[in-house]
């Protein structure tokens, strides 16, 4: 396998198809069952995945992996209503990607104690909602006003408007003043994401390799995740989430984090061999 990129402009990944990476791994609970399938490094029954999830319905749970199959993320050992999932080698290839957005969230977004999962999903709610990424790579030529970046990203007025306040909600753009023609800019967590960029441009050169026939990630994006601002839903989980406990994440090549009572806790064993 390559080397894997320690660094990387954000002007210089194709900002299509870095959105459609991250809409394959973005929505809801991705990360949590990725995590629980590389954890017990094994074929698991939609039941043995809720088991380990006790925060998810096995309904919302069976519907996950359906999505993921569809977007190569897991396979099936067999055809029948029962038959077990597992990673493909696509989900296994995942780490590199996890450990930038890990490190990413950590510097720059919350020192709060967290799940590693919980840690990734909070950080993919940020970045993987539709023009987000050419709205980033726009800005960071340098601050410009709201006129300028509706003309270089190619949105209209309204959706423009709603984007940037949700990218100065979630801490990536802020407002170099208080007046109507004020520009807008990068804050320091907007400025930082070139590694995180470089290594989902990095994964996404896998996804086209392996996966040309699997159903366009955006479709999966629009049906999961339609932009409802941060913490809108899933509050109690993540309140239960941050009040866990787990064993060190070698995964992520950080200090011991208070660990969840959930089984997700990602050793270096979840993905074998893939250390820094």
């Amino acid at each position: 396998m390559p080397a894997q990129p320690t660094a990387f402009p954000i002007g210089a990944v194709d900002a299509q198809r870095v959105e459609d990476a991250l809409s394959r791994i973005g929505p809801k609970w991705t990360t949590w069952s990725v995590m629980t399938l590389a954890e017990e490094h094994r074929p698991m029954r939609v039941r043995e995945v809720a088991a380990q999830l006790p925060f998810i319905s096995e309904p919302v749970v069976s519907k996950r992996l359906a999505t993921m199959q569809a977007d190569g993320l897991v396979i099936r050992d067999g055809d029948h209503r029962w038959a077990p999932y597992r990673l493909s080698p696509l989900g296994e290839s995942l780490a590199p990607v996890y450990r930038a957005i890990s490190d990413w969230s950590r510097a720059h977004l919350s020192q709060d104690r967290m799940a590693e999962a919980e840690r990734v999903e909070d950080a993919l709610r940020r970045l993987d909602l539709r023009q987000t990424t050419a709205v980033i790579q726009t800005l960071d030529g340098g601050p410009k006003r709201f006129v300028h970046i509706t003309e270089e990203v190619g949105m209209d007025d309204s959706w423009a408007r709603h984007r940037l306040l949700r990218l100065q909600a979630d801490g990536l753009v802020t407002r170099t003043g208080v007046r109507h023609r004020d520009p807008y800019a990068l804050t320091e967590a907007g400025q930082a994401l070139g590694d995180v960029y470089a290594n989902v441009d990095h994964w996404s050169s896998a996804v086209e390799r392996t996966t040309a026939t699997a159903p366009h990630p955006v479709a999966a994006a629009m049906r999961n995740h339609v932009g409802a601002p941060l913490g809108a839903d899933g509050a109690r989980p993540a309140a239960a989430l941050r009040r866990s406990t787990a064993a060190p994440n070698v995964l992520f090549s950080h200090a011991s984090q208070p660990p969840p009572r959930v089984s997700p806790t990602l050793t270096a064993q979840s993905f074998p061999g893939r250390g820094r």
